[in-house]
């Protein structure tokens, strides 16, 4: 089977790919390569990929309709992955337009691209941000998602949006997926425990926002993948008639939104103390107020994925961090 992934060189698009090139599965990626990080930690990745023969690679944006239309219809894919996003909360209070450019224009041109094509299954990224300043734990898929704190989960939501509206209109089968924190081995280094990991060692403070006292569902890589590589052949059906409780699948289109995290709650002080053992260095901490677009705290409910496709999140965030900082110490040293 052909599967187009964009963003192939990105964090989850690369493990993905490398997933399913493993698995004898063909696949063409696709990425722009750009500068928001290091573009030799992209390189490196694309790198891996490249060796497989299984394996083509094209670079330019998403942005570009014309290019990313012949690419696609040139070769046939039957699944297109979409990965390929601008990222980054606080990158978006300084960089508006980059968002609107990728997530919403980059995205709609995927949509209208699988739609031509008539893909089997369209499967787009988006982010637990869109949840927002949501005090109701854990999250649903069914819960409202009115009110984003940033730019760049307005993005996020907008894209669902557009996505729900083409497969109302044109019944184009889609799944969309709402990432929460994913870390690991060849992870974005603009993501906080990247960052705090990169300090430690230069023996520099960390920041450390609202003292801490936040939680998040982190969720290793491999266990992401392995859920995306599950959910490739579940389909969402045109029905009105919802047979699992909860179930987020439209009542007007063949598309479903669908949690992928860990559900389990992670203080941030305590995976930064996970960091300092670990690494076996001090940590020197630098307490600060709440930033601007952060949400409080995030935790999943996957039950809707695990029963569509048997999802169980296996890797705890302890061994999770040790793996992170094995690579992390191997690949920069």
């Amino acid at each position: 089977m052909k599967i187009f992934i964009t963003g192939s060189s990105g964090f989850i698009g690369f493990h993905l790919a490398k997933k399913l090139l493993d698995k004898g599965f063909k696949v063409c990626g696709y990425d722009s390569m750009n500068s928001y990080y290091d573009t030799k930690l992209k390189k490196s990745r694309l790198n891996i990929l490249k060796k497989y023969k299984n394996f083509k690679f094209v670079k330019n944006n998403i942005e570009n309709y014309k290019i990313l239309k012949a690419i696609i219809i040139k070769f046939k894919p039957k699944i297109i992955i979409h990965l390929a996003a601008q990222a980054g909360v606080r990158y978006s209070l300084k960089n508006p337009d980059a968002y609107l450019q990728s997530n919403i224009i980059g995205t709609f041109n995927i949509i209208k691209i699988a739609n031509i094509i008539k893909t089997k299954h369209l499967i787009i990224g988006s982010s637990s941000s869109v949840y927002g300043a949501n005090k109701k734990f854990p999250f649903q898929e069914i819960d409202k998602t009115d009110h984003q704190i940033s730019f760049y989960a307005a993005t996020k939501k907008s894209t669902e949006n557009l996505a729900h509206s083409y497969s109302s209109l044109w019944k184009l089968p889609i799944t969309v997926l709402r990432f929460f924190t994913v870390y690991g081995p060849w992870g974005r280094p603009d993501m906080a425990y990247f960052k705090f990991t990169k300090k430690i060692l230069n023996g520099k403070k960390i920041d450390i926002y609202n003292k801490g006292r936040m939680y998040r569902d982190y969720t290793y890589i491999d266990d992401i993948v392995d859920g995306i590589f599950k959910l490739i052949n579940k389909v969402p059906k045109l029905t009105s008639i919802k047979k699992i409780k909860n179930d987020s699948l439209s009542p007007v289109a063949p598309f479903r939104i669908l949690n992928i995290g860990n559900t389990k709650k992670i203080y941030l002080l305590d995976f930064i103390n996970t960091l300092e053992k670990e690494l076996g260095k001090k940590i020197k901490k630098n307490y600060m107020p709440m930033q601007k677009g952060d949400v409080h705290s995030t935790l999943s409910d996957t039950s809707l994925l695990k029963k569509i496709t048997g999802y169980n999140p296996k890797t705890k965030y302890q061994t999770g961090i040790k793996k992170f900082i094995e690579w992390y110490l191997d690949y920069y040293n």
